[in-house]
């Protein structure tokens, strides 16, 4: 099984933003071609919602009615078949605790819940690009009344390293966190990470972690990296990210994801 992120793995990201380019490079694109042929399991797997990532299999190519691809989204709270969009595994958590928190230190953050088929519930607007779908404007207490599978919190005012030692600082209990490229929080249920999410995969196709090749770039692959039989990290991913992987291939902007599976699957 190929496990691959999207944003800086199949994806250029678009110079100071954190939105990437909605194409794939012709060498990406035969890579997993090669690799699909010869029999191998090409799942997705992303910190993006569902809807956020049925564009990119179109891209790909990897979807059929015949023969639906597997996805891993929401960081592995959400995994499902497409096309149709069918939800095979879910993961919810009481986020109330943890928003308030967070937001006590940054009051001004943004805040944003899936509202699947349609886009994000959020409190205000995020930047433009950095959500799939339609922002809809709700009131912060009304979107994590019930459970929910993933909350992001902003704060373009703030840094990485602030947002890093929030989490820290706060033990966030009862929910795992990723920290995203910029001062951007992924709240999940805990134990929930994309290596969570391609176990479910796994146990349904019958494939061992240690048959598992995955690629990605960010500080949400670590555990997937860390997992999988062979973990590769982007050219350029940070320390933290290189430091778990069994390998470092070529950057995003040099097709590194088509430089390792070319290693396995050669044209």
């Amino acid at each position: 099984m190929v496990a691959l992120d999207i944003d800086g793995t199949l994806l250029r990201w678009i110079d100071g933003t954190g939105t990437s380019h909605e194409e794939i490079t012709p060498a990406v694109h035969d890579a997993v071609r090669r690799a699909q042929e010869a029999g191998a399991h090409v799942v997705l797997a992303s910190g993006r919602s569902p809807d956020g990532m049925t564009g990119v299999a179109d891209l790909l190519g990897l979807a059929t009615e015949d023969s639906p691809v597997w996805v891993v989204s929401s960081n592995g709270a959400v995994v499902f078949r497409y096309p149709p969009m069918q939800v095979v595994h879910e993961e919810t958590f009481d986020a109330r605790a943890a928003v308030a928190a967070v937001l006590t230190e940054h009051p001004q953050a943004l805040v944003a819940v899936e509202e699947r088929g349609r886009g994000y519930r959020v409190n205000r607007h995020f930047p433009m690009g950095e959500l799939s779908g339609e922002m809809i404007l709700s009131e912060v207490e009304s979107m994590v009344a019930e459970p929910v599978s993933r909350v992001i919190i902003r704060d373009p005012d703030a840094t990485v390293e602030e947002f890093v030692a929030l989490a820290g600082r706060l033990g966030l209990h009862g929910t795992d966190y990723v920290v995203g490229w910029t001062a951007w929080l992924d709240l999940a249920p805990v134990g929930v990470s994309k290596a969570s999410g391609l176990e479910v995969v796994c146990r349904e196709l019958g494939v061992e972690a240690a048959d598992v090749l995955a690629i990605g770039d960010g500080r949400n692959d670590v555990e997937m990296l860390t997992w999988a039989g062979r973990g590769v990290a982007m050219g350029q991913a940070v320390e933290e990210v290189r430091a778990v992987a069994d390998a470092v291939t070529s950057t995003v902007d040099d097709d590194g994801a088509a430089v390792e599976m070319s290693r396995w699957w050669p044209a």
